[in-house]
């Protein structure tokens, strides 16, 4: 079960230093909190990490969500949903679909950081 693989083996831990954006959600139902960093090459993310604090399946989503994103676009990576990430993870239990807003939401969070810190160097 990738939930449980990812649970167990989580890719893309840790934080970043000097990251190109940083984006944090946290689901005020549960209490999970994540961070996502991304370094970012010719439009493509070229490195991406997190940090999360939450449960089994805010790690896995977490950890999905690194590895879907990483070596797409900055657009490949925004369009990403929330049923692509439950997709990928081969499902999740109805009580945990939230957690996968958690992985969107975060990713979000650090593309449009990256974007805003880049039309300010312009």
């Amino acid at each position: 079960m990738k939930v449980i693989e990812h649970f167990m083996s989580p890719r893309n831990v840790g934080s970043m230093k000097d990251p190109d954006g940083e984006g944090t959600y946290g689901d005020l139902k549960c209490g999970d909190s994540l961070t996502i960093y991304i370094k970012v090459k010719d439009n493509i993310i070229d490195k991406i990490s997190f940090l999360v604090f939450g449960c089994t399946a805010s790690i896995a989503t977490s950890s999905m969500i690194t590895e879907m994103a990483k070596g797409k676009t900055i657009e490949e990576a925004m369009a990403i949903t929330e049923k692509e990430l439950i997709d990928a993870l081969d499902g999740l239990p109805q009580s945990k679909l939230h957690c996968s807003v958690l992985g969107v939401k975060g990713l979000r969070a650090a593309i449009n950081d990256y974007k805003e810190t880049n039309n300010a160097r312009s």
